[in-house]
């Protein structure tokens, strides 16, 4: 394939992908139809299928190009703060977590909502330390492994092991998470409407104990 063909390639998969994300934002992850998509591109579903056989290698491509933007908007954050203030950096890319989600429901709830054909793959795929998914989470790591060599991290019992993180911070690192990722994906998906009208409060005394269980 010459390189024209292949550029031309690639501009009519991003058209696709862009196809498929406007039709997950107006109607959500079940809208998603290789073709609808056909239609609304104004070419015939067999020639879609040339560059997608099947709509979870569609899904598999868009997750990873959302967890991408996810984490450059979040690294956008971080990139703010002086390297060294690995305190602050955790904090901005939280709260640039929780924003993103909640300008992006459609997209949270295809990434982050119960798994179908496509992200169920996308998740078995994240082992992978060059996996999109995996990625994003090192963002979070990174700073986590600064505070553990400053003896700063109140490490406890490991409970789970990683190939390139040691068990106890990978273990304070998805303790953290859950907490914080329940919290947002509670607010996200209106599960805290019967509690609060605005649940930034909640999330910024989370982050604020958080911070004060860290070693001075």
């Amino acid at each position: 394939m010459s390189d024209r063909s292949q550029r031309r390639r690639e501009l009519t998969r991003a058209e696709i992908k862009g196809a498929a994300r406007a039709q997950l934002v107006k109607a959500g992850p079940s809208a998603i139809s290789l073709r609808a998509i056909a239609r609304d591109m104004g070419i015939t579903a067999p020639a879609l299928y040339r560059y997608y056989p099947a709509l979870d290698s569609l899904i598999l491509e868009l997750c990873t190009d959302l967890y991408v933007e996810l984490r450059l908007a979040c690294e956008g954050a971080r990139d703010l703060v002086p390297a060294e203030d690995h305190v602050k950096r955790l904090q901005d890319m939280a709260r640039e977590f929780r924003r993103w989600v909640l300008a992006h429901p459609a997209e949270t709830a295809l990434i982050f909502g119960p798994p179908m054909p496509g992200v169920e793959q996308f998740h078995e795929q994240c082992v992978d330390l060059s996996h999109a998914g995996a990625q994003f989470g090192q963002i979070f790591i990174d700073p986590l492994l600064a505070l553990h060599a400053q003896g700063r991290l109140p490490v406890g019992k490991a409970l789970v092991e990683h190939e390139e993180v040691p068990a106890d911070v990978y273990t304070f690192f998805l303790n953290a998470w859950t907490q914080f990722y329940g919290l947002i994906m509670a607010e996200a998906f209106g599960h805290l409407s019967w509690a609060v009208t605005d649940a930034e409060p909640l999330f910024e005394a989370q982050l604020e104990a958080f911070t004060e269980s860290l070693v001075s």
